[in-house]
Parts: C-alpha cells; structure tokens; sequence
C-alpha cells in the first residue's frame, strides 16, 4: 500500500535500520535492534510503517547469472515505426525473458532495454528473432557491457 507522499520522513534509526537490511536483508531483526540499542519489536513496528509509506518496495533473493550460465548483459535502443507502437512493443517485451528491464526514453530511441543472455550466439538470436520481430521495430541499437561498474542503490 503505497503512500502519495513522494517524501517521506525517515529519521537516523530509520537510515540505521535500512543501511543494514540495504547490505543483507537477511540480517536477523534481533541483531539490528542490539546493534542500533532498540527493541526488536521497535523495529518490525518501523519497518512497518517505512513499507507503508511506500519507501520500502519489498526484499528479494538475488540470482548470480554467471551461476546460471548468462554470462553477456547488453543494452538495446530500440526505434519504433511511431510513438503510438509503444505499448504493443512493450507487451510483447515482457513475454521475452531475457528482457529484464523496460524504459521508455527521450533522445532518439523509443525504448531502451536491458537485457541479459548466455553469450553473444544467444544475444544475437533474441535480436534477431524476437526483438527486431515485433511489429512497430524499425531498428535497433545494441551495446554490450564488458564489466558492471558500479551496482548500488541511493544512499541513505
């Protein structure tokens, strides 16, 4: 249940509580609330109302691609006939499960995707085959990433 409110309120325990759950969300609630000198209780109760408010969109287990096989991450730009292809090309987007993200963009694509696959054979034939299939793709744009960088969330 997200608020409205686009800023909401935290205060230095709240910025505690996040930065350890930001770096393992898995820490145990008990050994935050020693760290911090706060109840556990305290701290499901804050956490409660940080996810009420909106700030906190939920925790989730990280898959390593690389474990999995997936070892080239590429960005697409993609251009499309008219603007009004958007969202027909963006359903048929998400039925490829390569495509991990969606933006819609200013400059000169329409679209720009992140997408992950198994090497390049594979890249090239999701390009090929599926992406620069969907009706409205005039053409595409295609950077390969040779390393990520820097993977962080905003700082709190």
């Amino acid at each position: 249940m997200k608020s409205d409110n686009k800023n909401t309120k935290i205060d230095g325990i709240d910025k505690k509580i996040l930065r350890f759950l930001m770096e393992d969300a898995r820490k145990p609630v008990l050994e935050i609330a020693r760290s911090i000198g706060i109840s556990g209780a305290a701290i499901h109760q804050r956490l409660r109302k940080l996810e009420a408010s909106g700030l906190l969109a939920g925790s989730k287990f990280i898959i390593n691609p690389r474990a999995m096989g997936y070892t080239t991450m590429a960005y697409i730009g993609i251009y499309l006939d008219k603007a009004m292809s958007n969202p027909a090309a963006v359903k048929q987007l998400e039925k490829i499960p390569e495509v991990l993200e969606c933006h819609y963009t200013t400059g000169n694509w329409s679209i720009l995707i992140k997408i992950l696959c198994k090497d390049n054979e594979h890249l090239m034939h999701v390009l090929n085959k599926e992406i620069q299939q969907i009706e409205g793709v005039s053409r595409t744009e295609t950077f390969i990433s040779l390393a990520q960088q820097i993977d962080r969330q905003i700082t709190i």
